[in-house]
């Protein structure tokens, strides 16, 4: 009896023992750690295993350079998948960051103004100068900023408009700017112009309307306005930059993508390391930081 005694407590020791295990067993299992979402396989992308940029067309220094291709043809305009420009280094990298290579990179030509309008987007992020607003956001996800903005004005040599050197001074002239962009509410909110803001449903539109004299001055922001001043018109000129708008916020560009999307973690984790790294100050300072300054209008 008391050898039969002694082998069921062993039994019972080792039924113990292994529930104890299969318990640890569980346990550990229900703490390891999730799976990464950021993790390339993880995302969820317009095309599997593809990442899918969008941007304006034409797309045009300082932001994109190098020849023109695929759909974006025509003078002063460039092809994104040359990987040359501010922007275009810039999606580069956040791709590379996410795990992409180039070849896994596919542009798409987008109308600025639509891009974050609400509802389905044909790509997973965008970049087009795309400032960020409060009313933006309401239908499409914006990113952390990649480049915090200051916005210009460009006009043509010789006219009264060149020599103003005051916020003040501005207030006589006709402004023109792109439509949908921040750079109106600024002529609105910081010029406050005793005529009319004219706008254009793209910024060349809006540079052939300052050439054939119907705008006195042209504002966008500060990259794009000295481009123009130097290399799209033969007598052209940054006015000055103008001050921001309030107190608030400094005004910066966004990524743009799908509202809700479970990518735009990603893409602003993407974002802080490269920042942290340095990245996106080497890429503003090869592709944005050779221009000359303009004189802060007061």
């Amino acid at each position: 009896m008391r050898t039969r005694a002694f082998a069921m407590a062993i039994v019972a020791t080792l039924a113990a023992a292994a529930c104890g295990s299969s318990g640890g067993s569980t346990a550990s299992s229900a703490g390891s750690t999730p799976a990464n979402p950021c993790a390339k396989s993880n995302l969820t992308l317009v095309t599997p295993g593809q990442l899918t940029i969008g941007t304006d067309n034409p797309a045009f220094d300082p932001y994109f350079q190098g020849p023109t291709g695929h759909e974006w043809t025509g003078q002063f305009n460039h092809d994104p998948y040359n990987d040359q420009g501010f922007e275009d280094a810039t999606a580069y990298a956040v791709a590379q960051q996410l795990g992409f290579s180039k070849d896994q990179v596919n542009w798409v030509a987008v109308p600025f103004n639509n891009s974050y309008k609400p509802g389905p987007k044909n790509f997973d992020f965008y970049l087009a100068q795309v400032s960020y607003s409060s009313k933006r956001a309401q239908g499409a996800d914006l990113s952390d900023s990649y480049y915090d903005v200051q916005q210009a004005v460009v006009a043509l040599e010789g006219k009264p408009i060149s020599s103003v050197t005051t916020v003040a001074g501005l207030k006589p002239y006709r402004f023109g700017t792109q439509i949908g962009t921040t750079s109106y509410d600024l002529i609105n909110s910081v010029i406050q112009p005793s005529q009319s803001t004219q706008v254009y449903d793209t910024s060349d539109a809006a540079l052939q309307a300052l050439k054939n004299g119907q705008i006195d001055g042209l504002v966008t922001d500060f990259p794009t306005a000295y481009y123009m001043a130097n290399v799209q018109l033969s007598n052209g000129t940054v006015v000055g930059i103008l001050p921001g708008a309030g107190s608030g916020p400094k005004e910066h560009f966004s990524l743009v993508l799908q509202k809700g999307s479970a990518l735009t973690q990603c893409v602003n984790g993407a974002l802080s390391a490269l920042r942290a790294d340095g990245t996106l100050a080497q890429i503003q300072d090869r592709w944005l930081n050779q221009a000359a300054h303009a004189p802060e209008l007061q």
